[in-house]
């Protein structure tokens, strides 16, 4: 089946067992929130006013249920809000995944509008940073991401979505 990259991101989250994500909807992932609106019962989205709230509310949901606690923010000031919430999930060994929206992968390093290094900010803080480069490999890398947030000490993983990877068409299947 063909669908772009936001939706493979989402079927790959409910196939691994998530249901419940927090976060600020923004521009940099519009095509993960179009594939969470019809997801409701199955993969639900709780609106935040406030991107540093909706980490906390993940690193809380995963202290609570032993589940990766799963946020979404947009990219810049966006992640930088919630930089804090992925320090305490780290501090108190809370699983934890936070998706944030990147610039598209033609314009990395060209300082463009609210570009962030996210394995620069991330490396020291969250137990791994990565970005996604191919389409393809996102469901190896939200599988990887689900299990280092799950094993050894818990904690929190960054995820960086460049806009074109979640727009770009696909074969790749959830796993």
């Amino acid at each position: 089946m063909v669908r772009n990259g936001g939706h493979l991101l989402v079927e790959c989250l409910i196939a691994l067992g998530a249901s419940k994500s927090f976060g600020v909807p923004g521009e940099s992932y519009l095509a993960v929130l179009d594939a969470l609106h019809d997801t409701h019962g199955k993969l639900d989205y709780v609106l935040c006013r406030n991107e540093g709230g909706a980490a906390f509310m993940a690193s809380a949901y995963g202290k609570l249920t032993g589940s990766p606690g799963i946020c979404f923010v947009t990219r810049g000031p966006g992640v930088t809000n919630a930089s804090i919430g992925v320090h305490t999930a780290m501090q108190d060994s809370s699983p934890m995944i936070l998706f944030v929206g990147q610039v598209g992968t033609d314009m990395k390093g060209r300082e463009a509008f609210q570009e962030i290094d996210y394995r620069a900010v991330f490396g020291t803080v969250a137990k791994w940073a990565v970005e996604i480069d191919d389409v393809s490999r996102l469901p190896e890398i939200v599988a990887r991401a689900w299990t280092t947030a799950l094993t050894g000490r818990p904690g929190p993983v960054v995820i960086a979505l460049p806009e074109d990877m979640l727009t770009t068409l696909t074969e790749a299947a959830p796993r």
